[in-house]
């Protein structure tokens, strides 16, 4: 295998200023100012080092499968890194047409209410350190990491859908219209 194959199953990841990243075996542990997190590499087949500022990840084996699950590696880390610094913000809009929606939070769980005027809410879950903020028409989801408050919001449309109903008639649901870096306050 020549240096340049060698280097292509090979990548590193620069740890922004104020995160610091630990090891324990497979898991990794981001503390930053927004918070702290982590994410286990178990099932994720890459070799990882932490050293001088930056997680060097070198992929176990030379096969295009193997190239790309060590850049997902780095996109997950640098997401944890890019979310502990700056944070993700993701705006949902709430459409009805007939019977009026509202959503409220209880804890973990996330209730839409009088949607297509059923009289029982439909109930959702918040995933991790995701915070929730209905405020009218739209609803607020932010928080560090980007997966979690992607699955909430993807949660949040899951439930809103609209069923034994043609849908391209029937639009009534919580959608989303607005994904950024950065927390809104």
């Amino acid at each position: 295998m020549s240096t340049s194959q060698v280097e292509k199953f090979q990548d590193e990841v620069i740890i922004p200023e104020g995160v610091t990243i630990t090891q324990n075996k497979n898991m990794l542990s981001f503390v930053g100012p927004l918070g702290k997190t982590f994410k286990n590499f178990r099932d994720i087949p890459v070799h990882i080092d932490i050293a001088d500022g930056k997680v060097t990840l070198k992929a176990i084996g030379t096969r295009k499968k193997d190239y790309s699950i060590l850049h997902t590696a780095r996109s997950i880390i640098r997401n944890i890194c890019e979310g502990l610094v700056e944070g993700y913000t993701i705006k949902m809009k709430v459409v009805f047409s007939h019977f009026p929606i509202t959503v409220k939070v209880e804890g973990k769980k996330i209730l839409i209410e009088n949607f297509q005027g059923e009289r029982a809410p439909r109930v959702t879950r918040i995933v991790g350190n995701t915070k929730v903020v209905p405020k009218g028409e739209d609803v607020i989801l932010t928080g560090e990491v980007l997966t979690d408050i992607t699955q909430t919001a993807a949660n949040i449309e899951l439930k809103s859908k609209v069923k034994n109903k043609d849908h391209r008639v029937f639009l009534d649901g919580v959608y989303v219209f607005e994904k950024k870096k950065g927390l809104d306050k």
